[in-house]
């Protein structure tokens, strides 16, 4: 893998649901330290995307490249399944991924719940992922809430413990679907001050949201999907200062007095 190839590449991607047409040939493009962001109406396609980016969900037709490798796959159409489980594994494990209502395992305390896959899937030593998971906890300004559990934190504390999750497995790129969603407005922005301090170090990161203020904030790139298309991209610039698309026009007066 050279300098210039992309950490992820999209190309031509379709999803259905039975009849339904989810996705319908997007293709997007995430280069080292590229923060791509996701945005559109709810139902437009964007969790679904990034669920198919890291094979989380089957899609029936188009090429992911991870680090200009193509996923191999089995079968074709509604049949389609990645073609190699070691293949899945190294894809997701470097493809990790931040969801909207957290899933941090409510039995095991918040330093745990950072260690487990390092140990489990990646097989490394305790106490050098030990090490790692307090740096990152400290990172996400949490370090002193290892020992407690995710019952015991706010909601905002618990995305950043999920983020530390993520960030212990050391990834190629970080995935996050809707980071902030669940959270009330206070919290909402514990968890944007962890993305834009991860956009400044230069992380390669995948954000569907739905706040725009960040994605103009720590985006090089803004897709809009509208539909299971793109509708539109480019720099934030050009999408929120410059809009070409009257629907992407609608979408953005909705979201500043909706």
């Amino acid at each position: 893998m050279t300098e210039q190839t992309p950490v992820l590449e999209i190309r031509d991607l379709h999803k259905s649901y039975g009849d339904l047409d989810v996705i319908k040939g997007v293709s997007i493009t995430a280069h080292r330290g590229d923060v791509v962001s996701l945005i559109g109406s709810s139902g437009s396609g964007k969790s679904t995307l990034l669920r198919c980016c890291n094979l989380l969900e089957d899609s029936q037709n188009g090429e992911i490249l991870f680090q200009g490798e193509p996923i191999s796959w089995a079968g074709s159409g509604p049949n389609r399944r990645p073609g190699d489980a070691k293949q899945v594994i190294r894809v997701r494990t470097n493809l990790s991924m931040v969801f909207q209502q957290f899933n941090l395992w409510q039995h095991m305390t918040i330093l745990q719940n950072v260690m487990e896959a390092p140990i489990t899937v990646l097989g490394r030593d305790k106490g050098e992922v030990e090490e790692k998971a307090r740096h990152y906890l400290n990172q996400v300004g949490i370090g002193d809430k290892g020992n407690m559990y995710p019952a015991q934190l706010s909601g905002g504390q618990q995305q950043r413990a999920a983020i530390a999750r993520a960030l212990c497995m050391e990834p190629e790129a970080l995935l996050f679907d809707e980071p902030t969603s669940a959270l009330d407005p206070e919290l909402e922005q514990e968890v944007i001050k962890v993305i834009k301090d991860l956009a400044k170090e230069g992380r390669t990161m995948i954000i569907v949201t739905h706040d725009m203020d960040m994605a103009a904030d720590v985006s090089t790139q803004v897709v809009f999907l509208h539909q299971g298309l793109v509708e539109e991209q480019g720099s934030p610039d050009q999408v929120f200062a410059n809009t070409q698309s009257e629907r992407l026009k609608g979408f953005l007066k909705s979201t500043r007095h909706g």
